[in-house]
């Protein structure tokens, strides 16, 4: 191949090319093969361009010719050295063009042949451009800016990575009706198949998953709610309830628990308080039986296994939280991210008010979101307004700090325990206010509401669950 290179070369474009090989790798015979093939059979185009686009050429000329090809296809047009010619005649190059798209055509070979070729040449893409990334991790690791530091780099770099690694350098998010249309039809058909009718992560509580069906993929979940009200005791039961499912259908992917405000001890603690039915608050000070010991061992080592990953990281910023969820992905695949909670986030390197800091966050989740085809669950507190209502009910509004969450979220929804607000306007023991207080705690005591508020692709309205405070665990209501 290297003479009819040669051939097809002057002298001064081949000393250029033969020492842009010795830098980056590339294989200019493949190229010619490929867009050979195309200019000569066009079908073949519609075989490979799901493999490559005209950015993976390593030759600029080719990098053009192919561009040009794409445009005549897609405009329903012949694409041969014919309809090519006027696109290149005016080139201010030694080489004449339209005398180079016949030649090519002789390396042109069959469909099987031009796939395996297109591979390489993506390869050798993907080869150049780490040489490119690791260079300028070099460059900017050598750099005295006091505005970038070593972590920073780190977060960019992994950045940069995963989107080579998942996307390649074409953008992926371009998507034409027709293929739109096929994953509506996927994902009505499994919905469809299975006889709950959960196509996204399954919750585990029933109520909730017949009214969301599951957690779809791309939505940032918001739950939402006052101190005490349960968020984060839900947000554990649905993700150990995700990553049973995961374990249950021996997938390999798993769960990312980002827990900002509990240790990862403490999440544990919670969990095995929830499966074991032993009080957590009893677990911590040793106030156990030694069959409740037994019975704590033994359901640890039943779900030691689980596919969940907890990251207990303070403070974090959406930047090492997006990295560290791709980095997740990549490793052990990923079904779900949960995030307790927004609020204790920090932006990246922001200096604006904290709304605005709040909304970059929000905006950050969701673009997480999208990015890794997941679902992520959000935590979040609500403002004191709540308090001063009689009706202490939340509603959108009372999201605190910005009006971005309830903007990005796909799904907000609101924890409210009546009781706990009950419990605390206990009146004066034995009178006839307090006989009715009694009734009224008895009744509601055990329940919480789960309202949602909004949901992007179905219905809002409130979930009745039962709340087992003393084991911090959500359950189906029985009345229900």
């Amino acid at each position: 191949m290297s003479v009819k290179i040669v051939q097809l070369r002057v002298n001064k474009s081949l000393n250029l090319i033969q020492n842009n090989f010795k830098e980056l790798p590339n294989n200019i015979e493949a190229e010619q093969s490929v867009i050979g093939s195309i200019l000569t059979q066009n079908e073949i185009f519609d075989e490979i361009t799901g493999i490559i686009s005209d950015k993976n050429f390593f030759d600029p000329l080719h990098q053009k010719i192919f561009g040009s090809i794409q445009n005549l296809i897609y405009k329903g047009l012949l694409a041969n050295p014919i309809t090519l010619k006027n696109y290149f005649e005016n080139e201010n190059d030694d080489l004449n063009v339209p005398e180079y798209l016949i030649k090519i055509t002789k390396f042109s070979t069959s469909s099987r042949q031009a796939i395996e070729y297109s591979k390489i040449i993506y390869d050798m893409f993907v080869r150049r451009e780490l040489i490119k990334i690791s260079e300028n991790i070099i460059d900017t690791a050598k750099l005295n800016d006091i505005n970038i530091n070593g972590k920073s780099i780190i977060e960019n770099s992994e950045k940069i990575l995963y989107d080579l690694a998942e996307k390649g350098s074409f953008n992926s998010s371009i998507i034409k009706f027709d293929e739109a249309v096929r994953q509506t039809i996927d994902m009505a058909s499994n919905a469809y198949k299975n006889e709950e009718g959960i196509v996204g992560v399954p919750t585990g509580l029933r109520d909730l998953d017949d009214r969301l069906g599951g957690l779809h993929k791309s939505d940032l979940v918001i739950i939402a709610g006052r101190p005490a009200m349960g968020k984060t005791a839900l947000a554990t039961n649905i993700a150990f309830n995700a990553a049973t499912n995961i374990q249950k259908t021996n997938r390999k992917s798993c769960i990312a628990f980002f827990s900002l405000e509990m240790s990862s001890e403490q999440l544990s603690t919670r969990i095995l308080a929830e499966q074991s039915r032993i009080k957590s608050n009893d677990i911590r000070r040793g106030k156990i039986s030694e069959e409740q010991f037994e019975q704590f061992l033994e359901t640890s080592k039943n779900i030691s296994e689980l596919p969940l990953y907890i990251d207990e990281t303070p403070a974090i910023t959406i930047a090492s939280l997006s990295n560290r969820a791709r980095r997740i992905k990549r490793l052990y695949g990923l079904d779900m991210v949960v995030v307790d909670y927004i609020q204790l986030m920090r932006a990246t390197n922001f200096k604006e008010g904290r709304v605005q800091e709040i909304s970059e966050i929000t905006q950050g989740l969701k673009a997480l979101a999208k990015e890794l085809a997941v679902p992520v669950l959000a935590l979040s507190q609500l403002s004191r307004a709540v308090e001063t209502r009689d009706d202490k009910r939340p509603i959108l509004s009372d999201l605190r700090e910005s009006g971005s969450i309830e903007q990005d979220a796909d799904v907000v929804m609101f924890v409210y325990r009546e009781g706990y607000y009950l419990k605390n306007k206990e009146p004066r023991p034995a009178t006839v206010e307090h006989a009715e207080w009694q009734a009224k705690m008895n009744e509601i005591s055990h329940l919480a509401e789960l309202i949602i508020g909004k949901q992007r692709h179905g219905p809002t309205g409130k979930i009745t669950l039962e709340f087992e405070e003393m084991f911090t665990k959500f359950n189906d209501a029985t009345n229900n």
